[in-house]
């Protein structure tokens, strides 16, 4: 090996290395789908060229088809006419325009083939971008989902569970004492309440509640002589509904009504 050869060699190592570590591979990537999407129109562009020159050259042979039809009946009419002076002037120009339409029709046939190919070019380049494009999309989402994994990976690894504990412990334990403070208060506080007497004044209040009743039962007459209520007017004894106690406002208004 020469020592040209050895010294291109050792540039392209050198530069190749660092061109390497400064290309981003995501940039590149979407670089490429950006220029991948801007030759579609200019491979548009190229296939409506080839189009209009097809559209034009059967143009030309539409017309040269007229004007090779209109020399025929002209020359049908000059020899009709007993005229083949006239038929033979027409009969050059006649050969002469169908010429002109066979390299008419030849250019046609030719600018019709390189219009279909030109559509196969572009389904092919169609098919291959959008696979190119779907590829590096792909990529570029696998890119993103790597990066935020390695960031959830890095806050996980700086993550120390040991490091809560003490401070975990330490709360959980504040809020158990406080919440047994609390349930201690709450026992002295009932301890403190004299239930016994609480008791006796309810006893006692229910006591009176049955001398008024019983007291208004002898008024009306229907205690015996013992003080129990007799069995007949207990029958006759007519227990009102609970929509009348509910609203004794509305009773208490019709009855007066009547009474006026």
């Amino acid at each position: 090996m020469s020592v040209w050869s050895r010294f291109k060699r050792f540039v392209n190592s050198l530069f190749g290395g660092a061109i390497s570590a400064m290309e981003d591979p995501r940039m590149i990537l979407e670089q490429n789908i950006r220029e991948l999407n801007d030759q579609v129109p200019e491979m548009n562009e190229n296939i409506a060229t080839v189009k209009a020159n097809m559209i034009m050259l059967q143009k030309e042979v539409d017309k040269s088809e007229d004007r090779v039809e209109q020399l025929s009946n002209r020359i049908r009419t000059a020899i009709k006419s007993d005229r083949d002076d006239i038929a033979k002037k027409y009969a050059m120009r006649l050969e002469d325009e169908k010429e002109n339409l066979e390299r008419t029709q030849e250019q046609l046939q030719h600018a019709e083939r390189a219009y279909e190919k030109a559509l196969k070019v572009k389904k092919a380049f169609m098919r291959e971008k959008e696979k190119k494009i779907q590829e590096a999309k792909d990529a570029l989402r696998q890119h993103e989902r790597a990066q935020w994994q390695a960031e959830i990976a890095d806050t996980m690894e700086q993550f120390e569970v040991s490091g809560l504990d003490q401070t975990h412990d330490e709360m959980v334990n504040r809020l158990n004492e406080q919440t047994a403070k609390n349930e201690a208060r709450m026992e002295l506080a009932l301890d403190s309440v004299d239930s016994e007497a609480l008791q006796i004044e309810e006893d006692a209040e229910e006591l009176r509640a049955e001398e008024v009743v019983n007291q208004f039962k002898t008024d009306m007459g229907m205690t015996d002589s013992t003080g129990e209520a007799s069995s007949e007017d207990e029958e006759e004894i007519e227990i009102p509904d609970e929509d009348e106690l509910e609203e004794p406002s509305k009773t208490i208004g019709k009855q007066r009504t009547k009474s006026e």
